[in-house]
């Protein structure tokens, strides 16, 4: 193993926290990643890593030389790239909704790995709050408005969201023609993964957006759930319109109050400031963007 292949270990290592880890995110045997780190440690002079029964972390030295290290190899890689024919190749950890892996995503990696024969993905559902760096992943999509974070953040795309109710739900609780005329209906109450309150109800009236949180017989976390709950007429729903296309086709679901839409949905993938993207990670994003362009994009 070279000089440079032995920072890409060290580099995992830290991130990881774990030789395990690390191994299997490089496909390496846990051997040649400990041998790695001996070797650095030998050709340095200093140690690097601080091993305990539970956690693997950088000493002082350890910390000043992985700085130094992602620096380094993102210039070694972009140097690489550089050249015509080159291709970006290794591992690229994404976490996503996974529903919108399925929608956006999972249809163009056929042509994906045509273009990029040697990236590899590991797509990730656990779309949680996390330490993206720790857990090791190179970017995270998330939908919604973002909190304040020290990731950068990139745009892919608006969602369109509508509010949807069964033909069983509606015949019970009768069709609301305003947002006013919602008193007495239910809706099925979604929360997030790290939240303990029900995501209200939102409309766009007048130019002004207006909160509605309904009572909920059932609360739910999963989007599937989610919406699975409204076919079966427990109560009113709010999802981006491309989750509902099929059930809007077949019937299971109608839009109402349409002309009261929810505010749309952003779409971001996120990733860590501290270094330059990778050649693998640049591409990955731009196709990842383009997708959502192809699969929102007005039919003509």
């Amino acid at each position: 193993m070279d000089r440079f292949d032995a920072m890409r270990v060290f580099i995992r290592i830290v991130e990881r926290r774990s030789f395990t880890k690390a191994a299997d995110d490089l496909g390496l045997p846990r051997s040649s990643v400990t041998d790695a780190v001996k070797g650095l440690e030998a050709r340095l002079g200093v140690r690097l890593l601080q091993r305990t029964t539970r956690q693997v972390s950088p000493t002082l030295d350890g910390e000043a030389y992985y700085q130094r290290c992602v620096s380094l190899v993102a210039d070694l890689e972009d140097a690489e790239g550089a050249f015509v024919g080159a291709k970006p190749s290794g591992l690229v950890r994404v976490d996503m909704h996974g529903t919108q892996a399925r929608y956006f995503l999972l249809p163009g990696l056929p042509r994906f790995r045509e273009l990029y024969p040697d990236i590899r993905l590991h797509i990730s559902e656990m779309h949680q709050p996390m330490d993206m760096i720790r857990e090791g992943f190179d970017c995270l999509l998330r939908a919604g408005e973002l909190a304040d974070s020290p990731l950068i953040k990139r745009r892919l795309a608006t969602l369109e969201r509508g509010t949807f109710a069964s033909p069983d739900y509606l015949s019970r609780f009768g069709t609301p023609q305003t947002p006013d005329d919602l008193e007495g209906h239910e809706m099925v109450g979604l929360m997030a993964p790290d939240a303990a309150e029900i995501i209200p109800l939102v409309f766009v009236v007048d130019g002004k957006i207006r909160q509605f949180t309904l009572p909920a017989m059932v609360t739910v976390t999963g989007p599937e759930t989610n919406v699975a709950s409204a076919c079966l007429g427990l109560g009113l729903i709010q999802v981006p319109r491309y989750r509902v296309v099929s059930e809007l086709a077949s019937g299971a679901l109608v839009e109402v109050l349409a002309g009261f839409p929810p505010s749309p949905l952003p779409v971001h993938v996120l990733y860590s400031p501290t270094r330059q993207l990778s050649p693998r990670l640049r591409v990955f994003i731009d196709w990842m963007a383009q997708q959502f362009r192809n699969r929102t994009a007005p039919a003509e």
